[in-house]
């Protein structure tokens, strides 16, 4: 039976031929899968592919027992991790130091960033991680910025709006993003990947005279459904809605639990996805939990306050639930 092997297999295929390192090359064998078709003629490559993948991930295992510390490795903390990425000089440290209590290195030269620093930016009650990370160019890309920025939650993508080339800056950070398979559309599927709709692009330096022509160009020039959101690091013009805009593009939602006859505790909030469910609520809590729950009553997004709920009710932001067992 043919394999009627797709295009997007045979790219897949074109990325492995091509990496170099051994997370590339697990990146591209499990695109190769995820975009295989699933009939009997392909049975033997399913196969063969998954053998390789799970030979590679053992390798990558063992080499991670014995490698160094990666510099490029940042652990999360808070609500999410949201890394930085964009050209030299294009306010990626300024912005880290506005918004969170880091203090990165501020210069007026180029590379003044050489290694992934990280700093904590508070949302109403909760913190959420930015990451601001080595300049990119299209001469320079730092060797281990790609684990950087696909280890991240969300991107923000920033650009200068007072060069002229702004918008070369604007599509070479798409394109590189989008050829290390950092950014996908299919990011659903079981493949490493960071939605489109969890990327923002920062127009930085909003406060250029010339900014605004240059926003409104790109703007008109970008991908379709790509927001260009204007900033200013030195005016604060912007900052504050940003944090909103960051909480959005994680889909994240905070929920607060209580206990039967007490008042609930609003200071630590579960952090879950949207769409989460009770029975999701419950297993981060505790594993035994959605096995020992009996009832859960829900304060916020019910029809009625208290009202009892299945374990497939889908939380919304700033729900309160209590669960017994």
């Amino acid at each position: 039976m043919p394999a009627n092997l797709t295009p997007q297999y045979y790219d897949a295929e074109e990325s492995y031929k091509k990496a170099v390192t051994v997370e590339e090359k697990i990146a591209a064998l499990e695109e190769m899968l995820a975009v295989i078709p699933k009939h009997k003629g392909t049975e033997k490559m399913q196969a063969d592919l998954k053998k390789r993948l799970s030979k590679l991930r053992e390798e990558g295992q063992k080499k991670s027992k014995t490698a160094r510390i990666d510099p490029f490795f940042i652990e999360k903390q808070g609500a999410g991790q949201v890394a930085l990425v964009g050209f030299p000089n294009t306010g990626k440290s300024a912005l880290l130091g506005a918004v969170t209590r880091a203090r990165p290195k501020i210069a007026g030269y180029p590379f003044s960033t050489t290694v992934p620093l990280a700093g904590m930016m508070p949302y109403e009650d909760i913190y959420i991680q930015l990451v601001d990370t080595p300049p990119i160019t299209q001469e320079i890309v730092p060797p281990g910025l790609a684990g950087a920025l696909g280890n991240a939650d969300a991107l923000l993508v920033l650009v200068d709006a007072g060069s002229d080339e702004c918008l070369e800056q604007l599509e070479f950070c798409l394109k590189y993003l989008n050829d290390k398979k950092i950014v996908r559309d299919d990011a659903a599927l079981n493949t490493r990947g960071i939605p489109p709709g969890r990327r923002l692009v920062l127009a930085t330096r909003a406060d250029m005279p010339n900014s605004s022509d240059n926003i409104e160009i790109m703007r008109e020039l970008c991908p379709a459904g790509l927001e260009i959101y204007p900033v200013s690091a030195v005016t604060g013009a912007g900052l504050e809605a940003l944090k909103e805009k960051i909480f959005t593009i994680l889909g994240i939602i905070r929920v607060y639990t209580k206990v039967p006859g007490k008042e609930p505790d609003l200071k630590t909030p579960f952090i879950l996805q949207q769409g989460s469910t009770i029975q999701e609520l419950a297993a981060s809590i505790h594993r035994d939990l959605p096995r020992l729950m009996k009832n859960a009553r829900i304060w916020g997004s019910a029809r009625f306050e208290g009202q009892s709920v299945m374990r497939d009710y889908v939380l919304q932001d700033r729900d309160i639930v209590e669960i017994t067992q």
